[in-house]
């Protein structure tokens, strides 16, 4: 062979290496450059790049993001010890410090006597999903969740975490609604609902959805499909209303927005709530307390209650929760709470409905919690007498997957140790929850790009969206003589409950009613604490609907001496027939800042929000109105669905 063929040989043979290593790693190396970056990886014999999750230095099955998900699942589940399988039964809330450092540090927050650091949970109990309450900075919280699941990544499986969060994106003082913070923030849902728009649901799911993913958040403890039949249950504003078809409407959009078509890597998975309904509630006493009555179908209309869920079911929704309600005087149904409650959870949920998603309990079903110095008792209703190991016994025969709020893995152990709760059982459970953490795309590339948390949480066209969405759902429901819009620059007005620096760029505010041209004010619906109750049950909107006594003359009084602009806050139906007949236009809000409440006062926007309640006119009508049936309170001062505009 000539030197110059013998080049030609060599360099051909070069390229031919060169181009089948590039094509090998080109194939292989499907890993994204931040998991790369934050990930011990293995390259096998193929050039295929991995994580070694299980550190031995070999891809297994469910290492290998090219596998079907349910060989990944098999593989994994025979790898696991009883103990592992046991800790991913549990959700509990999770800690985040300030700094974002995972190490256990001292907290000064409410609930940092209850919410713990997440490490012990994740080596001692095998635990690897945690909820959050309070959070940092978008930053600060993304370099949290990698630094957790680093860490979770050295575990002995290398099982990321799941984190979820309640609702984190409504304009909200509510208890049930995690402070907006950095995120853009909407109206509640029932003020979605009140527009009634899809595309406007849909898109605020989806901007919630990317701003879940820039900080790790995976899974939404919502929605809350609940249908609010009875007004004075606590928990009204986080739904969309009492209109089955309205809030199946809602349900299948805001699914659509979070989910996607299917379940993958860039959706934020839902657990919607809080089956089978949680609104009949017996003169709307909650069942978070020990006070509670049970839920309560005087007029026969369980089977109404259902119908978001089944839109719900349509949309493939990832999760469902459980309420803690009790169905009183229902044939073949146990009186006892919903988890408990195999005839729900197994009967109708998986074999009526034929749903095998993921099912957890609401918090705290099993263990007494103290929180500082308020004893908050287990909402184990109708099994009070039970132990803590019989009511998880029970919990997992009604057919639920997950607790929540608990950490009580050991008595899962000792329970099938003790041949009363069989491992095949537990692996069913195990193998939802696995099969949810592969469809998300966890086990693959479980970490965020923290330089990109803040630009994404908050973006400008997420905040425009979320304000206008606050504009668009007031309603309108008196405009004597047309009084509104009103004209901006040339009034003096007298507010209450408004900011004056955001007032002053509408007119002139005076201190006195007597100075104005016209009054502007904000009301928040009405609530009276259950007597004797614990402390967060105070937190809770309870009670009668209506303004009694000094606080309603001083509200009259007002309406009487100048002309007046009422807004109301409905977190639940107000009852204000004295209200609505004196004042000179009535609004309704669901959560929505001033600047939004005055742009609409004064024509910038024009109010197109619609009541997905009814407004009763007495509290009589309210007292006598069946707790499971939707819009029938006697002669209502304002009908579902009434809403005006100019």
């Amino acid at each position: 062979m000539s030197l110059k063929k013998l080049f030609i040989y060599a360099g051909s043979l070069f390229l031919f290496i060169f181009i089948l290593s590039f094509h090998r790693r080109s194939v292989g190396n499907i890993l994204p450059e931040n998991v790369l970056s934050e990930s011990s990886i293995i390259e096998d014999i193929d050039g295929y790049i991995f994580r070694d999750l299980n550190k031995n230095g070999k891809l297994d099955v469910y290492e290998d993001a090219r596998q079907p998900i349910e060989a990944r699942i098999k593989d994994l589940l025979k790898q696991m010890t009883l103990e592992e399988k046991a800790g991913m039964m549990f959700y509990v809330p999770a800690k985040v410090n300030a700094d974002g450092t995972i190490e256990d540090k001292p907290g000064k927050g409410m609930f940092d006597a209850f919410v713990a650091n997440a490490l012990k949970p994740i080596t001692e109990q095998h635990i690897n999903h945690f909820n959050l309450f309070a959070v940092p900075s978008p930053d600060t919280l993304a370099i949290w969740y990698n630094g957790m699941q680093k860490f979770a990544e050295k575990t002995r499986l290398g099982i990321p975490l799941t984190i979820a969060s309640d609702p984190r994106n409504h304009f909200s003082s509510s208890i049930f609604a995690m402070t907006a913070n950095s995120f853009s923030q909407w109206p509640e849902p029932l003020g979605l609902a009140a527009i009634g728009d899809e595309k406007v649901m849909e898109q605020f799911a989806d901007d919630c959805r990317q701003e879940y993913l820039a900080v790790g958040i995976r899974q939404a403890l919502h929605p809350q499909v609940d249908l609010t039949t009875e007004p004075r249950w606590p928990r009204i504003s986080g739904t969309f209303g009492e209109d089955a078809t309205l809030s199946s409407k809602m349900t299948t959009a805001y699914i659509k927005g979070f989910q996607g078509k299917k379940l993958d890597a860039k959706s934020v998975a839902t657990m919607t709530k809080h089956f089978p309904g949680g609104g009949p509630q017996k003169e709307g006493l909650d069942p978070h307390f020990n006070f509670q009555k049970g839920q309560v179908y005087p007029g026969n209309n369980f089977n109404y209650h259902l119908i978001p869920f089944e839109a719900a079911f349509k949309e493939h929704t990832a999760a469902i929760m459980p309420y803690y309600g009790v169905p009183m005087g229902q044939k073949g149904y146990e009186e006892v709470g919903f988890s408990y409650n195999k005839e729900i959870i197994t009967g109708l949920l998986r074999n009526k409905f034929h749903y095998d998603g993921v099912v957890c309990t609401d918090w705290g079903l099993v263990t007494d919690a103290k929180i500082g110095p308020i004893d908050f008792p287990a909402r184990a209703w109708g099994v009070e007498k039970l132990s803590q190991e019989e009511r998880v016994q029970k919990i997992i025969d009604a057919g639920v997957d997950q607790l929540g709020g608990e950490s009580l893995p050991y008595l899962i152990v000792k329970l099938v140790k003790e041949n009363k709760i069989s491992e095949d059982r537990i692996n069913q459970s195990v193998t939802r929850l696995l099969r949810l953490k592969f469809e998300l795309g966890s086990f693959d590339d479980p970490f965020v790009d923290v330089t990109k948390a803040s630009a994404i949480v908050g973006k400008a066209e997420f905040k425009k969206a979320a304000e206008d969405a606050q504009r668009r759902s007031l309603t309108l429901l008196k405009n004597s003589a047309h009084v509104l819009p009103l004209k901006t620059g040339k009034l003096k007005i007298y507010i209450k409950n408004i900011d004056p620096n955001v007032a002053a760029q509408y007119g002139t505010v005076v201190e006195k009613p007597e100075q104005a041209d016209i009054a502007i004010i904000r009301l928040q619906t009405p609530h009276y604490p259950i007597p004797n109750s614990n402390p967060i049950a105070q937190m809770f909107h309870f009670g009668d609907l209506d303004f009694k006594g000094k606080e309603l003359d001083d509200i009259l009084t007002l309406l009487k001496t100048v002309p007046t602009v009422v807004d109301i806050n409905l977190d639940r139906p107000a009852v204000i027939p004295e209200i609505s007949q004196y004042s000179k236009a009535l609004i309704a809000n669901y959560g929505a800042s001033d600047a939004a409440l005055l742009d609409v006062v004064f024509g910038k926007y024009k109010p197109g929000g619609h009541l997905p309640i009814e407004l009763p006119s007495s509290m009589e009508a309210v007292r006598n109105q069946k707790e499971d049936v939707p819009y029938d309170t006697k002669n209502p001062l304002y009908k579902f669905g009434f809403g005006l505009s100019y």
